[in-house]
């Protein structure tokens, strides 16, 4: 008799689950080392949240917006504009009033965030830029829900974040610290507090995911990315490590969908604790500042300047009255090392001269032509340059008197420099080079964006005026066994330095000659 396969499956089941097979499961459960099997718990963060809710607050902000027309003007504007005894005073009066005009209040807009409270003594609130830019009104939301009016001591457009101050003799405070967000590793367990969507003190904990996030959201981005749970709302509230300390201010998050999928991002403890110090203190920041512009070093360029490894930031230009033209420091220059510390990629270094205090004289290492050479530079403040003007700035080699010629190389015609150049693409009586006149379409020329009417100022670190310089330069490259020229460009002001293959120069071919011109017989 054949058996029905449920009743086979049933046997199966039996036969697997039989006393001798059950027991030799239960023996290869192993406990956790030092403690029964009945007294393992799952860790739980709840004892150390409880200490932190009451530092963390929910931050309302309130714009009050007029009542604008199509005209622009609010209805007591608009009614301002009617003669007064008018046959339409009557009229247009009793329709604002019907739909809410007239001497009724103004809108409001708000916007809800979070923050976190840093010193109790001071009454001081950390939280983000635009959560409070342009309110006319803060109001911070303690733990137990008592509200309080905010003062805004400062922001910082540029990292984003806003320091406010609350009175500390209505309700006890409690306050959080700062922690260490460059001894964080990817990996580590974090805690993210905050007002998700305006419901109050919400708890998520996540991992960080990468380090020294570019979002594009200023000149200072260095997040962390987390996995934490971070929605609208969340914006200002503090990241923690599990020792309870702020390694991060919560700012951003990546979602198509306008909600939390697992990536957020927090302005690292480092950068914002010298902001909110500055701020506190006085107000607004001061940063430091040394007058250059600056572009990533990239493989090829690094090969082009014997550097070896890409590291450090190229110096594009220098602003005339700067602090590095001071300590002559030039375009063309690698900056390896900033007062100590290391600058492994062009990002780092804004950061660190944006840390140092105004008037510090500090050691500077750059590369330039083969060889380290050690500066010394006095920073100047960032804000009084940008209030005198005096950030932008470039020094140009003068050159010679251009001669009439023109060449092609590396995809790109050159022509030396003449009035009827200058005047074809525009270029200011000031600028010398070798004008680009076209770009081969598909070549590396293109492909690095270079176009007709820039102009090649330098080659290997070399002043260029005329084309046959150029091929000069590019002809010994090819000698010495390199694999790219550098040329400092300049597209319309805007100078920057480009690495191109001379192996493409190499691939080159001359187009055929033309047929014999056919012989009279």
């Amino acid at each position: 008799m054949r058996l029905k396969p449920v009743i086979v499956l049933f046997l199966s089941v039996l036969l697997l689950n039989s006393p001798s097979d059950a027991a030799t499961a239960q023996a290869e459960v192993i406990p956790p080392t030092g403690a029964p099997s009945s007294d393992v718990k799952p860790y739980s963060y709840a004892d150390l949240v409880e200490k932190l809710l009451p530092a963390v607050v929910n931050v309302s902000a309130t714009q009050i917006v007029g009542k604008e027309g199509p005209s622009g003007m609010t209805p007591e504007e608009f009614m301002q504009q009617i003669p007064p005894g008018s046959p339409f005073e009557d009229f247009f009066k009793d329709f604002l009033e019907r739909h809410g005009g007239g001497n009724s209040p103004k809108r409001t807009q708000a916007s809800l965030g979070s923050g976190f409270i840093i010193d109790a003594e001071k009454g001081l609130v950390v939280t983000n830029h635009h959560v409070v830019a342009d309110a006319d009104e803060i109001n911070i939301i303690l733990q137990d829900n008592n509200t309080i009016t905010a003062k805004l001591i400062g922001t910082d457009p540029k990292t984003d974040l806003a320091v406010l101050q609350i009175p500390t003799d209505k309700y006890p405070l409690k306050a959080v610290v700062f922690g260490d967000s460059d001894a964080m590793r990817v990996g580590d367990p974090v805690l993210a507090i905050g007002n998700p969507f305006g419901l109050g003190g919400t708890v998520t904990s996540g991992i960080i995911s990468a380090r020294a996030r570019n979002i594009n959201a200023g000149p200072y981005d260095d997040f962390i990315q987390t996995d934490a749970a971070i929605n609208r709302g969340n914006s200002g509230g503090p990241m923690f490590n599990l020792r309870g300390e702020v390694i991060g201010v919560n700012t951003a998050i990546f979602s198509p969908t306008g909600g939390s999928v697992g990536i957020g991002f927090a302005i690292p403890s480092q950068l914002a604790k010298t902001v909110v110090s500055q701020i506190s203190q006085y107000g607004t920041t001061r940063r430091g500042w040394i007058g250059v512009r600056i572009q990533q070093v990239t493989p090829d360029i690094a090969e082009s300047l014997g550097l070896g490894k890409a590291r450090g930031a190229l110096v594009a230009s220098v602003a005339e009255r700067g602090p590095s033209a001071a300590a002559e420091i030039q375009p063309g220059d690698v900056i390896l090392s900033f007062n100590g510390k290391d600058i492994p990629e062009m990002s780092r270094l804004p950061r660190v001269v944006a840390e140092t205090e105004v008037g510090a004289e500090v050691p500077v290492v750059v590369w330039r032509k083969g060889e380290t050479l050690s500066k010394v530079l006095k920073i100047g403040s960032l804000e009084k340059a940008e209030k005198e003007g005096t950030l932008e700035g470039r020094r140009a080699e003068d050159g010679a008197p251009a001669k009439d010629g023109e060449g092609q190389v590396l995809g790109m015609t050159l022509g030396n420099m003449s009035p009827a150049l200058r005047q074809q693409f525009g270029l200011a009586k000031k600028t010398q080079g070798v004008v680009v006149t076209d770009v081969t379409s598909g070549s590396d020329a293109a492909d690095k964006n270079i176009k007709a009417g820039d102009v090649l100022m330098e080659l290997n670190q070399r002043p260029v005026t005329t084309a046959a310089e150029v091929l000069e330069l590019i002809a010994a490259a090819r000698r010495q066994g390199r694999k790219t020229v550098l040329m400092l460009v300049d597209s319309k002001g805007d100078l920057r330095f480009i690495a191109l293959s001379l192996e493409e120069a190499k691939a080159e071919k001359k187009p055929p000659a033309p047929p014999p011109a056919p012989k009279k017989k």
